[in-house]
């Protein structure tokens, strides 16, 4: 895995994380010393971010569901340092969890997770290899799985997936005059 995080001067470093071994897409240099997801997160985000500013990350990964877990991790880290108030938090993590997941399970090849704090939003982007669109359905009371874009719809602001079906998305609006 390899985590490129932003701020609002732009990109500052693209960080490894040899835990989850894959390398990112080629337009992402290699750089740094090898740590953990929190560490990496944790090192360039150490100051933090100015009220309603801008923030990012984004994590390419194998569709291994080990990386499920991981990719919670590292966003609630990311968010925490984000100063994003924890039932906000929350919920990004829980559809962060539930996209990779669908990406994992049903895409091809790689996984891209993207994280942004822009002014009063987060959005959270996953990216897999697959055409085919991720699509709402029913689950039966006895299914095992088929709730997560259900939850994604229900804890997010908006979601949708791009035209190419790549990209499946999320959107949450920060509480104006409370914690990010």
């Amino acid at each position: 895995m390899r985590i490129m995080l932003a701020r609002r001067s732009g990109i500052r470093r693209v960080v490894p994380a040899p835990e989850v071994a894959v390398a990112c897409s080629p337009r992402h240099p290699s750089g740094g010393s090898p740590m953990t997801v929190a560490t990496a997160v944790a090192t360039v985000m150490a100051t933090s971010l100015p009220p309603l500013g801008y923030a990012a990350f984004e994590a390419c990964f194998a569709a291994e569901p080990i990386c499920v877990g991981r990719s919670r991790h590292v966003s609630s880290v990311f968010l925490k340092l984000c100063k994003v108030a924890e039932p906000l938090r929350e919920s990004v993590v829980l559809c962060v969890s539930e996209l990779v997941t669908n990406g994992v399970k049903h895409g091809t090849g790689d996984v891209a997770l993207r994280v942004r704090c822009r002014g009063a939003e987060i959005r959270v982007e996953v990216v897999d290899g697959s055409s085919t669109p991720a699509t709402l359905r029913g689950a039966e009371a006895e299914d095992t799985s088929g709730r997560g874009l259900a939850l994604v719809r229900a804890l997010s602001w908006e979601w949708g997936v791009s035209k190419d079906g790549r990209t499946t998305w999320c959107t949450f609006r920060i509480p104006a005059g409370g914690p990010r």
